[in-house]
């Protein structure tokens, strides 16, 4: 039998909040790496701590965070070589986290884990919210022909989501009656400000053909300029790397590796531009953020939530997914002030503005559920 809400069914106000933060196990909170969802995950739990509400985080064991943290398998499933494709542990998470607000230790769960927190909505009458980290569209294909598609079609009357960005909402093959969008935010204390920048352009993401690094390099190639390449290399890649990236490093054009947060500010703010030329729909692009806040332009191609990112002429370039405009918006990079850029992101992008929206989530479903 469920217990007591312990005061929560009264009038919430301002009242401090007992939230669940249920992220997914494939890294650690914060990530020492690759890992945007977690590193979302940790900003906002630690935000969250500090304004007085009790946080409970179950994340993978090696987490580092003032919560309350509660971990169902040993080690992150990353370093336990488990699949992307398995979702037992993610799942064990998540029935963790009803289980405990079945007897009553919360007042909100937060998932952080894409389809798999639509088995548990219903169970408990705490209320959930999901934000949408993965894209919810398919190309070619329509909603009853994907079972994921067809599982959010049939919970969307009564699922309470957040997408990062309006792209992400428009291009969602799924109509939520009850959806919003909620930028991700950014520490803005781990991104110094660089006024000069470097000579060199830059390009970070996880390795990968859609993330745009073949275009960086053509581009690069093409006018003879110095450029970067940063980023995690996953199992699968290891061949595209190898056959297709590899052949064109050189003085000019080189690999630095995954890059940890001590040196993420000095890549970005030595930097002229970042070049995140990407060819698919990414719904925010955290690097975008990062790198800005630095004070370092972005030209990226018009794909996206870029254009919400990046104010066109003013702190980077939006152009069309070709090369020669990729290349003429390089050419005049120097054009954009740096300042600026940092101040836009100052103004948008910040955690503390991120956690104010999902604050207000959090009352506004609470005191719906009271």
């Amino acid at each position: 039998m469920r217990k007591s809400m312990k005061g929560s069914h009264k009038k919430f106000g301002k009242r401090k909040l007992r939230i669940a933060q249920v992220a997914p196990l494939w890294f650690t909170i914060p990530p020492k790496g690759y890992g945007g969802i977690e590193r979302i995950v940790a900003m906002l739990t630690e935000e969250l701590m500090q304004r007085g509400h009790e946080i409970t985080l179950f994340a993978s064991p090696g987490s580092t965070t003032s919560a309350r943290l509660i971990s169902v398998f040993d080690k992150s499933l990353s370093e336990a070589n488990i699949p992307w494709s398995n979702p037992i542990w993610n799942l064990r998470n998540l029935s963790r986290a009803f289980e405990m607000a079945e007897d009553g230790e919360f007042d909100i769960v937060h998932c952080h884990l894409d389809l798999w927190g639509l088995f548990f909505q219903g169970i408990v009458r705490t209320p959930m919210l999901h934000t949408m980290h993965n894209p919810l569209y398919r190309t070619n294909a329509d909603a009853t022909k994907d079972d994921r598609l067809r599982l959010f079609n049939e919970e969307a009357h009564r699922t309470n989501i957040v997408f990062i960005s309006e792209s992400a909402r428009k291009n969602s093959m799924v109509e939520f009656p009850k959806g919003r969008v909620i930028y991700n935010g950014i520490n803005l204390g781990h991104f110094r400000f660089n006024k000069n920048g470097g000579d060199n352009f830059i390009w970070i993401a996880r390795m990968n053909k859609h993330k745009g690094v073949e275009n960086a390099i053509e581009a690069a190639e093409k006018l003879g300029v110095k450029l970067l390449l940063a980023g995690r290399i996953d199992p699968t890649q290891e061949e595209y790397f190898e056959k297709i990236i590899k052949p064109h490093l050189n003085q000019n054009i080189k690999y630095v590796g995954e890059l940890g947060d001590n040196k993420l500010s000095d890549f970005y703010g030595r930097a002229k531009a970042l070049l995140y030329p990407i060819e698919w729909e990414e719904p925010f692009g955290l690097v975008v953020a990062e790198a800005m806040a630095c004070g370092t332009p972005v030209i990226a191609y018009r794909r996206g939530s870029m254009e919400e990112l990046i104010k066109d002429g003013k702190t980077g370039f939006v152009v069309e997914s070709n090369i020669e405009a990729l290349i003429e918006a390089m050419k005049k990079i120097n054009t954009i002030d740096r300042a600026a850029v940092r101040k836009h992101v100052e103004e948008k992008f910040s955690k503390e503005r991120m956690a104010d929206d999902y604050e207000k989530t959090y009352y506004e479903l609470c005191e719906r559920k009271a």
